[in-house]
């Protein structure tokens, strides 16, 4: 019995692990997304933090209009990022978890 729960923890802290291994390398993950006609062009990395934005020049005369590019923009990279993120993090959780009985979250 005891030897259940130890071999268990073991596998437990291994997901964890590969988890955080997971956590650091979509930091080095870009992803890329530009405005409809390229005015706009954001990066930022698959744990969502922004590395990059470059707005074209004849945007900032609007504040208005730049504001309404950039959340657009912005919106649509980090769904990105999130999509890749989230299905990164249920593989790392998932290849390390043990198999208990009902425990199957990510099928």
């Amino acid at each position: 019995m005891f030897g259940d729960i130890s071999g268990m923890m073991g596998k437990l802290k291994e997901a964890q692990q590969k988890v955080e291994e997971t956590k650091k390398r979509l930091d080095t993950v870009l992803v890329d997304e530009n405005s409809a006609d390229d005015k706009i062009k954001v990066t930022l990395t698959a744990n969502r933090k922004i590395k990059s934005i470059t707005i074209d020049d004849s945007l900032l005369n609007d504040a208005e209009e730049l504001e309404d590019y950039l959340i657009i923009t912005l919106n649509k990279a980090i769904e990105k990022a999130s999509k890749i993120n989230e299905n990164e993090m249920a593989i790392a959780a998932k290849s390390g978890m043990p198999n208990i009985p009902g425990m199957d979250m990510f099928k």
